[in-house]
């Protein structure tokens, strides 16, 4: 089967109608009109998006930076690796969405994408937002090395930035579809034990504000995961000779290897050190989620069991509305709109 090359978005063209006729290699004018789309799931996407707006300046990190210099050795290191980690995580993130936007032929499901990479340059400020609050110049800026010095996550990060490279150098629909993969594994996978980390901190009353962020950025992820796996479903149904048995292998497979190299870190940066979180569970925990991300995609499941989330008392912090109440601090919070005080229309 040849592998059929992507044609990038036309920014104008006059030729082609409003609604698009595919979601790839298809014709748009890029005329975006939310009443005339071709993907109904696009709006309540959006408007999902919208409402779950946040910026990390809505936290209040008070009750953290008293509370930081009281962490324990292992819980600093982790605290400070692991946000390490998300910030690398997210940079590339952003990077990626715009990559694949440059493809997508639909203009509301470009709209999300552009949503999308916002979101990932918000979550990657909150990381910077909240090493400034707790710690010196100095050890930020080493926290933003430690991609590059710690060889278990170099080689954690070089396998999903292998797979986008793939797609950056040669954008076929073959290789979209596998940097796909590598998208659900990077934001429904490798940011979980990372997550745990911190919010096993807040159940035991600890860096309180950061979980309340790091909540925030779960359920923007968990939006993401889901429009992800929604334009892989949509490319296959468009090309259906690229939903092959050799995919399915490599999707397999490519669970399993990420599944592997994520409890081998979780192993590095959590081990049986944090009190609260038990390595096995936190290993169940990881494969649980592997059998998620690859169902939601179509697939078997590529381990035998793992049905049920072992981690029981995580569903409190994964699954709250954080759009209707502050789940940490249980405060009402509302979006504020600017006023024209603060938006400088008196300066007119």
């Amino acid at each position: 089967m040849e592998n059929t090359a992507l044609i990038k978005r036309k920014i104008m063209d006059a030729s082609a109608p409003n609604r698009s006729t595919a979601i790839i290699n298809g014709e748009s004018s890029n005329v975006l009109n939310w009443d005339d789309v071709t993907y109904p799931w696009a709006y309540p996407r959006y408007k999902k998006m919208l409402a779950n707006f946040w910026t990390p300046f809505e936290i209040n990190m008070a009750q953290d930076i008293k509370q930081y210099p009281n962490l324990t050795n292992d819980e600093k290191d982790a605290f400070l690796k692991i946000i390490g980690l998300l910030a690398l995580l997210d940079s590339i993130q952003t990077d990626y969405a715009g990559k694949v936007s440059d493809y997508i032929t639909d203009s509301s499901v470009n709209a999300l994408m552009i949503i999308l990479a916002q979101q990932e340059v918000i979550h990657n400020h909150s990381y910077s937002y909240v090493l400034s609050s707790l710690v010196p110049k100095q050890i930020q800026d080493e926290v933003f090395e430690y991609w590059r010095n710690e060889p278990i996550l170099r080689k954690r990060n070089e396998f999903v930035t292998d797979g986008y490279q793939a797609f950056s150098e040669q954008p076929s629909i073959e290789n979209l579809l596998k940097s796909i993969v590598y998208d659900v594994i990077l934001e429904g996978l490798f940011f979980y034990s990372g997550f745990a980390f911190f919010y096993n901190l807040a159940r035991n009353q600890k860096m309180v504000a950061t979980s309340t962020m790091i909540n925030y950025i779960n359920r923007d992820e968990q939006i993401h995961v889901d429009l992800f796996v929604q334009i892989y479903k949509e490319v296959l149904n468009q090309y259906p000779d690229y939903d092959t048995k050799e995919l399915a292998t490599f999707v397999k497979n490519t669970f399993i290897k990420a599944a592997e190299l994520e409890i081998e870190w979780g192993k590095f940066i959590i081990g049986n050190k944090m009190d609260g979180i038990n390595m096995q569970d936190l290993e169940d925990y990881i494969k649980f989620y592997a059998n998620v991300r690859c169902h939601q995609l179509g697939y078997d499941r590529p381990f035998e069991g793992y049905r049920t989330n072992p981690l029981k008392w995580i569903k409190a912090y994964e699954e709250v509305d954080l759009g209707k109440s502050d789940f940490f601090e249980q405060k009402s919070r509302q979006y504020t709109k600017v006023n024209h005080v603060d938006n400088g229309f008196d300066d007119l």
